[in-house]
This record gives C-alpha cells, structure tokens and sequence, in this order.
C-alpha cells in the first residue's frame, strides 16, 4: 500500500550500529521517531491515519500524518476521515497502530522488515497493562525488535529538566497534553504514580470548543474554519487569564484594554474586479451590430407580410370569381355548386369573401371601422338567430340554439371587456390628478400618502384583531379565549343566527304554518349558506388600497419599507452591498481566553472533572507520606510540559489557583519546561544512551517466556 508524506526519508539508517536503541514518542497528536543520544528526532508527523480510494482506479492508499492538499484532490475523501490509534492518551486501534509504525520505520530508513534495534516507546502514565502487552506483541511479533522498554512521558521530561537545573528532585510535573492531562509527583527523583492525577482534558478539547464558537459566530465561513486553521489560531493567539471573570468584565463594558485584545484574523480574500465602463468603439460596434440585426429581422417581417398578402389577394380573386359563377346558375342548383366548391351556403361564403377582405387591410395596415368587425363577425357566426324556427330542420335548431348561446356569452365578455377598460381609464385619470398633486406639493403629498397608509394598516390589524379575540377580551387583549362564536361573526352572519334562532323559537307555539306562504322561502334564501355574505370570501378593497398605496410609496419614497408604519417591531429593509474585506474577518476577542479555560474549568464544555490547580490538591493528598515539609518542596518545583502549557499566562495562573488551596505562606513556583514539546523525546533518548538502559529493557525472549503473565497481567 503506498503511502503519502511530504516528510523525506531518512539515509544513514544502516550506520547505525544494532545495538543502539530507537526512540519513540508515540503521543497521542504527534509521533517523534530517531536515534538514541541525538538531541532531536528524526522524523516528526501527526498520529492520524486516512485511507481514501483514487478516483479514478479505486485504489486504496495510506495517508499518515499531514496530507498534502494539493495530491489528495485525485482521491475520494468523503468516506475515510482522519482516525487516530488513541482512545484518551490509550493506545486500543492497534491496526492504526501498525500503519503508523510502518511509516516511521520506512522514513526512518529501514529497508527490511526485521527491526534489529532496541525500541524505547513512551506512554501515558498509568497505561493499562493490556495496552501496553499489545504494543508489545505488535513490535515482537511484526517486527521482530530484539527488545523494548516503556516509559512515561512526563517522567522524561521531567528528569530532562532536571538535568538542566530547571526544577529539583522533588516536585510536581503537570502534563497537559492532546486529550488528557495528568499530574506526577516526584520524591528524590522518582515518580510516585501511586498519587498522580488525570483528567480527561487536553488541547484537542480547546481547539474542538474554539472551532464550535468560531462556527456558531461565523457560520457562513463554516468550510473555512478547519481544524487545522482553528488550531493554529488557538497556538497564536490564545491565552490563560489571571482572574477569568475580571477578564470577562472588561469585554463586557468595552474598555480600551479589550480593544487592544481584540484579534482580527483576515480570511483570504479577493475584491470583486471593478466594472469599467465601455469604450466609444465598443458602445459604436454594439450599435452597429444591432441597428443590422433589427434591419434584418425587419427584411423578414416584410417578406413574410408580402407573401401574406399574395395568399389573401389570390384567395380573394377566388372567391371573388365563385361569386360571379354564382350569379349565372339556377336556383335548384346552387347548393350542389357550392357543396363541390366545400362550401354550405352562399352566405357562408359571403362571409368569408368579407373575412378575407378584412385580413387583406389589415396586413396591408389599413384600418377597418369597428363597427364593420362586429357585423361581419356577426354575420359570420350567427347567421340562423334571424330566421324562424319553422323554416330550419332539426340540426339547424340545434346549431341556432348553440349561435344564441355563444352570441350572448361574446356580448357579456365585450361588456366586461368594456367595463374594465372604462375602469382603466378612471385608474388613469386618477392617477394623473395624484401625480399632478405630487407635483404641485411633493412633501404634502407624501405626508398624505403616508397617513393614508398608516390608518389603512391600523384598521386591518384591528379588524384582524377583533376576528381573532371578538368584540371583549376580558380585560386582557392578549387573551385570546373565552371568547363566543358570535362574538367572531360579522353583521351577516349575525342576522342569520337570529333568523335560526327565531325560527326555532317558535316551533311548538300552537299549529307549525311554517310554509304556507311565499313569504317564509324567503327565509330559507337568508338563512342560506351560499347566500351568506362571508368577508373572507370577497377579495377585500382595503388590503387592495393598502397594496396600492404601498407600491405608490416605493416607487416614490426610497426610505419606505412595507410594515414600517405599524411600530416598533417592524425590522429593516434588507440591503444587498458586495462583499468587502471587512465581511472575510475573523474577530477573537473572549474566545482567546474562554477556550484555555477549559484546563482549568472543564465544566464549560459539560466534563465533570478537576481543573489544573485542583489536580495538584488531589495528587498531594494521595502521597503515602503526609508532612507539610514534603508538600512545600513539592509546591516550590512545579514543571508544566505538554502542548497545552504554551499558553501566556499559564505558570502565573497555576499560582494563582494552587494558592488558593494551599495554606498562606506556602512557597510555590511554577516553571515551564525548556521545551514543552522536545523536552520528552530529549529526556527518553538521554535515558537510551545510558549504559544500563541494556538490563532495563524486556528482550523477545523474555516476551515469549512470560507472554501470558506480560500481556493480560496473570501470574504464571
């Protein structure tokens, strides 16, 4: 299986003699591999392992550690995030395990399967002992390492420090690393795992909690914010604050000092290329170009009218010629002529010689009178209305029957077509008088306007109001309960209750004469459903006016927004305005400290754990030995190592906390490791180099002698 890194692999393996022993930070976000007595490791990347498909050949590939963008566009990444051997700092994905392993060892520069090197492999304080059989297993059975040994990695740097004269041989080491953190104490140079303390909070739970509250604040530049961004922001700007709560006071109130805290990060960004107005050339070439398509679509037009008015002239001739044959037959034999000619009657002809006519001025753009159209449509269509029943046969009846029928449809929809250009025309009309008043007195016109609409939206609200609560709202107008049918109902709907109710009323009063006269069906008519005068049915002619002057104000007033009038609630108009650099900025301002706080209050993101300040407390009480000189010494040499201690503020802040648990007058000094990352790796290869590091280590024949009682813990 290939692999993908953009790490370069290592040449000189093979000078290395067999007996000195690899180095291996195996942490839980970066895995540091190199050679015992070396100051730095070899190779560096990040514990997560991907495994996508190539696109194109479906072949599945190895990504271990940091991908490179730029090869991973050719694989199919959606199904194979990054996946992590860890489980809280414990190593339990021993096949992800095994890919990481193979990485290292191949960039390292071996070139063989069998690893003839002692291996040093750090842990987690307290790892389990199945975890740590199976990582044994793994190196012995896969690898065939002639011998192991397992350190922690607090431990190591610890002792590294030390070395230096950073810290003494009692004292405190506090490891706040990718997922946990966790506090040894140290007596006389020995780690005394019996009182150490973890928790499970680490740096990936302050990049996790600094990436949610980036998304929540920006969540339109969601796919921006990736974890590796966000956690490069957390290294840069982030940082512990002395008193949380002051520091929030201060960006509560807005002083100077949070405005000097504020961070702005810009996300890349490109300004939108300026439009530049045309040329002359160009505007003359677009006008060139158009004044030839209109001629040539007007060539067309005209081509197509002539050969229009061809086909009418020669149809025209023709019917013209029909009708003078017409003139020298008999009678008896008319309607066998015309039927040959696919004609019924003389009239139908008539008027299609009339038709054809009228086609022929009209494409010739001549104009033709109104009044000959209605005839000659008339004559057309409804040429049986005028003559008596008794002289038409049975399918003319029917046909007669059908002319009437649409002769007075048409009529009713020219009426209409009528009555609506009639109501165009009175639209017009008023709308020239209110621009003429426009005119004349703009900002008196527009006070109007505004009133108009104003009262408009009150009696429609209220309207909408009373249909919802009724007439009463039992001193309450928010109530909207308790309120009778009736109390909803409009004047209509009224007096046909009361028809309802006195009809029966008055059954069972002596003899029922309901009926007997025409009078009482007209009762029926208003008590009727269908003749019920329901306002909810009826398109209502103040929402049309308030839709007409609410136009009218748009169009006249640009500051005007529909609802605008109504109160206090109406919100803004929204306004689109192109994106600018200020729209592609990040702002971090109480997210710079609220994210670290979480070491030390793990209840904002809902772990229910100690903090930094509160493990000291715990591991102290824990030491066998209980003396108030032990602790002091313990308190005046505190190391924090680890990813998670970078942050500014960090020493000053355990102080501050540890302080506040210990007695007044307690010495306390919190230093940080010259190297909080290296600073384990470095102390793990000056503890390989030494010559005892031999008897230290657990060889492969001690493995496959004691493997039951190594790997699960049993006595044999």
């Amino acid at each position: 299986m290939p692999f993908i890194s953009k790490i370069e692999r290592q040449s000189d393996y093979s000078s290395f003699n067999s007996s000195c022993p690899i180095v291996i930070d195996n942490g839980a976000s970066y895995f540091r591999i190199g050679w015992a007595g070396e100051n730095d490791p070899r190779v560096i990347f990040r514990n997560i392992v991907q495994r996508p498909r190539h696109k194109t050949t479906g072949e599945t590939v190895t990504v271990v550690g940091d991908h490179n963008p730029a090869l991973l566009k050719y694989f199919d990444c959606t199904r194979s995030g990054p996946r992590s051997a860890f489980e809280s700092n414990v190593v339990y994905q021993f096949e992800i395990m095994e890919y990481i392993l193979d990485f290292g060892f191949d960039r390292l520069g071996a070139d063989q399967s069998q690893i003839d090197h002692p291996i040093l492999i750090t842990e987690c304080a307290c790892n389990p002992v199945q975890s740590r059989g199976k990582m044994a297993e793994l190196l012995f059975e896969s690898y065939g390492v002639p011998s192991i040994a397992f350190g922690v990695d607090a431990a190591f740097s610890y002792k590294y420090n030390q070395k230096l004269g950073i810290c003494n041989d009692t004292g405190l080491a506090i490891s706040s690393g990718f997922t946990t953190t966790h506090v040894i104490p140290f007596i006389n140079g020995e780690p005394v795992y019996e009182a150490c303390c973890r928790t499970n909070v680490g740096g990936y739970h302050v990049t996790d909690y600094l990436k949610q509250l980036l998304s929540l604040k920006y969540p339109h530049h969601i796919s921006k914010l990736t974890w590796e961004r966000v956690e490069e922001l957390k290294m840069e700007h982030c940082y512990v604050a002395a008193d949380y709560a002051s520091e929030v006071q201060v960006f509560q109130r807005g002083h100077m000092e949070a405005e000097e805290k504020t961070i702005c990060w810009q996300l890349p960004w490109t300004p939108s290329p300026a439009e530049e107005p045309p040329s002359e050339e160009e505007i003359a070439r677009k006008a060139a170009l158009k004044e030839k398509q209109s001629q040539r679509l007007r060539e067309m037009a005209e081509a197509k009218r002539s050969s229009k008015i061809n086909e009418l002239e020669n149809e025209l001739k023709g019917l013209e010629f029909l009708l003078e044959e017409l003139k020298n037959i008999e009678d008896d034999e008319v309607v066998l002529f015309l039927a040959s000619r696919g004609y019924t009657s003389k009239r139908e002809v008539e008027s299609a010689f009339a038709k054809v006519t009228q086609s022929l001025r009209k494409a010739k753009g001549e104009q033709v009178p109104s009044e000959e159209k209605v005839d000659a449509s008339a004559a057309e269509k409804y040429y049986l209305i005028d003559i008596p029943d008794d002289e038409l046969s049975a399918e003319q009846l029917k046909e007669k029957r059908r002319q009437v029928f649409l002769k007075s449809t048409t009529e009713a929809r020219q009426r209409a077509k009528q009555k609506r250009l009639e109501e165009e025309l009175e639209k017009e009309k008023e709308k020239k008088l209110e621009e003429q008043k426009r005119l004349e007195n703009p900002e008196r016109y527009l006070e109007q306007l505004r009133a108009k609409y104003k009262e408009l939206l009150e009696k429609l609200d209220q309207r909408k109001r009373l249909k919802t609560n009724g007439n009463h709202s039992n001193g309450n107008n928010n109530v909207s309960g308790g309120v009778g049918r009736g109390e909803r109902l409009n004047a209509a709907q009224r007096e046909r209750m009361r028809l309802l109710t006195t009809a029966a009323f008055d059954r069972g009063k002596g003899e029922d004469t309901f009926g007997q006269r025409d009078e009482d069906w007209q009762l029926y008519k208003l008590m009727s459903r269908e003749n019920d005068d329901d306002d909810d049915d009826k398109p209502d002619q103040d929402e049309a006016e308030l839709t007409r002057i609410s136009s009218r104000l748009q169009e006249i007033d640009p500051t005007f927004f529909p609802g605008s009038e109504s109160g206090a609630s109406a919100t803004e108009a929204p306004r689109f305005h192109p994106l600018t650099k200020e729209d592609f900025q990040i702002i971090l301002g109480v997210e710079r400290f609220r994210c670290p706080e979480v070491l030390f209050n793990p209840n904002f993101i809902g772990i229910d754990q100690s903090g930094l300040d509160e493990m000291v407390g715990v591991s102290l009480r824990r030491l066998p030995t209980w003396g108030q000189g032990l602790e002091d010494k313990m308190t005046s040499s505190i190391v924090v190592t680890g990813g998670s201690c970078l942050y500014p503020g960090m020493a000053e802040r355990l102080e501050a906390g540890i302080g506040m648990i210990r007695p007044c007058g307690t010495p306390i000094k919190v230093v940080r490791a010259t190297d909080p990352i290296m600073d384990a790796w470095r102390g793990a290869s000056a503890y390989a180099s030494a010559m005892q590091f031999p008897q230290q280590t657990f060889s492969r024949m001690d493995y496959y002698e004691k493997v039951k009682q190594f790997s699960y813990g049993l006595t044999p």
